[in-house]
């Protein structure tokens, strides 16, 4: 995932989707999605269909999510055989790997770490509709045919049970002026686990972005210490995943 660099061709239906408006690209994924800024506050993700996730379930738990804490609101969302697009209002801040903060990576990580404990706080685990714990992940992969080996059947157990983002690396925290963070986006599998699942992933991911040595700030910035057995889990579980 990044940010591209080069000219990115525009898909035909994100066109009709920006209705005149300009449009930036701001994100490309390994999977050949798109993420379009445009200048009248419009974020517009267009994509290949994924069989994990898919963008009517992250309109979804945007919905949900948006009583509790700052999440881009749902503005539509559809798609066709191969494709699917959604489409949510701008929020203000950057994105934790904006080149902005690529430069002060001990402020990002820090609104990283601070952010993904405030959306564990803020979010209730009993009202949520929505389940991202092992089993179900596990029962994923094998509708995908992926094996997974016999440890990863056996997760340790759990910390504390806390609605988790899903997808909890760097770039999908925002992070305002002031360096704090600001909200949290693309949340298609938001769901009830334990909360090493998001910090190993999180933690993990500020080496690709940040390079080494950032993993334990962002844990302490959360505010626990680290859990090596179930960071080591968790992260085999993602990469395998």
């Amino acid at each position: 995932m990044s940010i591209p660099i080069e000219d990115v061709a525009v898909p035909e239906r994100v066109r009709v989707l920006a209705r005149g408006a300009e449009l930036a690209p701001v994100w490309l994924n390994e999977l050949g999605g798109l993420t379009f800024r445009t200048d009248d506050g419009r974020y517009l993700k267009y994509g290949p269909r994924n069989a994990e996730t898919s963008f009517d379930a992250e309109a979804e738990r945007l919905r949900w999510a948006a009583a509790y804490t700052a999440v881009p609101r749902f503005l539509e969302a559809g798609g066709d055989e191969s494709h699917e697009w959604l489409v949510t209002a701008a929020l203000p801040g950057l994105s934790a790997v904006d080149p902005r903060w690529i430069t002060d990576a001990a402020t990002a990580v820090r609104a990283v770490g601070e952010g993904l404990r405030a959306l564990h706080d803020a979010l209730p685990v009993d009202d949520c509709p929505f389940d991202w714990g092992v089993p179900r992940r596990i029962a994923n992969a094998a509708r995908r045919g992926i094996r997974l080996s016999d440890a990863l059947h056996e997760p340790p157990p759990i910390d504390r049970l806390v609605v988790c983002h899903g997808d909890a690396c760097c770039p999908n925290t925002l992070i305002g002026d002031d360096g704090r963070f600001s909200a949290h986006v693309d949340l298609g599998a938001l769901g009830v686990a334990d909360r090493w699942a998001d910090i190993a992933v999180a933690s993990m991911s500020t080496a690709w972005n940040y390079g080494e040595g950032w993993e334990d700030a962002l844990i302490e910035a959360y505010g626990i210490e680290p859990d090596r057995e179930r960071l080591s889990y968790y992260r085999e579980l993602w990469n395998a995943t």
